[in-house]
Parts: C-alpha cells; sequence; structure tokens
C-alpha cells in the first residue's frame, strides 16, 4: 500500500517488556512491524501506542504459527526478532521435566516456526535475530527451563547461520544478562525460596554480580536489535551480543 514501509519486521514477543522497546526502536528505524502475540488484548494495548503496527495472533509453540505469520507478511522482511518469554519453572532440583521441553519448544522450535513462517520474503541483508539470556551462557542452579532452552537457541543461531549465509541473511543471538521486569522478581521470588532469604537480598545479590552493579534494561536490548540492522553487523553472523553488564566471567 501506498505510503507504507517497503520492508518489514516480525517480532515475537511483541508486547513483553523486551518486545515493546523493540517495536517501538524499529518504527522508528523506518520498518512496518509485525507484532505477533498469543492474545489479542495484549496486541490491542500496543497497537493503541503504535497504530502502524499490524497484530497477529498466534501461539509460537505451535505449528500452525507458521501459516498464520505467513499470512500477516505481504513484502520482503528485513528482520525477524524472536523474543518470547517462558514460564519460571523453578531450579534444576524441582523444574518440572515437561517445563524444561516447553521452554525449549517455545524458544527453539518457535524461532524454527517464525523462520520457517517468513523463509520466502527474507532478502539479501535480512536478519534472524532471537533473544536468549545470561544464563544460557552462565548456568545456575536456579533458572533451570530458560537456561537450557537458552543454551540450545545459541546453537539453532549458529547452524540458521550456516543454513541461510549464502543467500546473505545473517543469523544473531542477544545475550542479555538480568534485567529489572516482572519477570526477574518471579525469578527472584524463586531463588528467595530456595535458599530461605528474602527476595531483596536475591535482587540485591543479582546486581551486585555486574560489574557496574546494574540490571540491562529493555531499553538496551531495543538498541542492540536496532544496531544489527546495520550493513556492518553482517561480520556478526552467528555470534551472540552479550548484553550482561559484566557478569560473565568465561572466556570468550
Amino acid at each position: 500500500m501506498s505510503g507504507e514501509p517497503s520492508e518489514l519486521a516480525v517480532v515475537v514477543g511483541a508486547t513483553g517488556a523486551f518486545g515493546q522497546q523493540i517495536v517501538a526502536r524499529l518504527c522508528d528505524r523506518g520498518l512496518g512491524v509485525v507484532a505477533v502475540s498469543r492474545t489479542a488484548a495484549a496486541l490491542d494495548a500496543l497497537l493503541a501506542r503504535h497504530p502502524r503496527v499490524r497484530a497477529c495472533v498466534a501461539d509460537i509453540a505451535a505449528d500452525e504459527a507458521v501459516a498464520q505469520i505467513a499470512a500477516s507478511v505481504d513484502r520482503p522482511v528485513r528482520m525477524v526478532v524472536h523474543g518470547p518469554g517462558v514460564a519460571v519453572a523453578g531450579g534444576i532440583a524441582s523444574v518440572p521435566t515437561a517445563a524444561v521441553v516447553d521452554a525449549v519448544n517455545i524458544k527453539v522450535g518457535g524461532m524454527l516456526r517464525l523462520v520457517r513462517a517468513v523463509a520466502p520474503r527474507l532478502v539479501r541483508g535480512s536478519r534472524l535475530v532471537a533473544i536468549g539470556g545470561h544464563y544460557g551462557l552462565e548456568p545456575t542452579a536456579y533458572a533451570a527451563a530458560a537456561g537450557i532452552a537458552n543454551a540450545a537457541l545459541g546453537n539453532l543461531m549458529r547452524q540458521l547461520s550456516l543454513a541461510h549465509g549464502a543467500a546473505g541473511v545473517t543469523a544473531h543471538l542477544i545475550a542479555p544478562g538480568p534485567a529489572d521486569t516482572e519477570r526477574l522478581h518471579r525469578v527472584a521470588a524463586d531463588r528467595a525460596a530456595l535458599r530461605g532469604i528474602t527476595v531483596e537480598d536475591v535482587m540485591a545479590q543479582m546486581r551486585a554480580e555486574s560489574s557496574i552493579g546494574a540490571f540491562t534494561t529493555p531499553a538496551q536490548v531495543a538498541w542492540a536489535v536496532a544496531l544489527l540492522l546495520d550493513p556492518e553487523a553482517d561480520a556478526m553472523t552467528g555470534s551472540t551480543f552479550m548484553l550482561d553488564a559484566g557478569r560473565r566471567r568465561g572466556l570468550p
């Protein structure tokens, strides 16, 4: 349609703390945005702030999402961003095995579904972006499902880089450190219960794990996503963009 952006970004998890910031940043970069969420009500609130965003109701954990997302794209897809959250399911000693399977399905299976939905619309310079997490690279005993799923997601993004690289399509994993969101407070509550301390104590300890005493912000994650639109980001394909505020200790 006349006046609309010539290229699209598809954002899964668009109504979450990260997703809302990512949608706003990509709109500012001149892309049309297809916002994907499981519920229409959450999308309605997002569209009230960004009326030119397209809503797509789809459950990325189900194969039906492939056709639903494909029907929402009608022009080249410059970027996909896969950033759904997973349930806070407890530590490795108590996490239900079904919760681990669900997390891998949402993170890894969901990214595969998203890429397959838009594959005919990818062009040279398109970016495949997944939001992972610090605990996928620095395992802990208290964030089992997310840690396992995000570790698997890193492997998937390397494979996507290899599979799509010849067409000039690049794949990127962004790994934020803990961000001060509602979800982090739920993680902190689980950790506090596991250790018999207060949530406030856990939050203070998690903040102290950063070399600058800070949590990552959703705005910083959105900045990193938009940065990958630059042509120079080709050199980062297959790699992990660390946004851990100085938490990671290992090399590389």
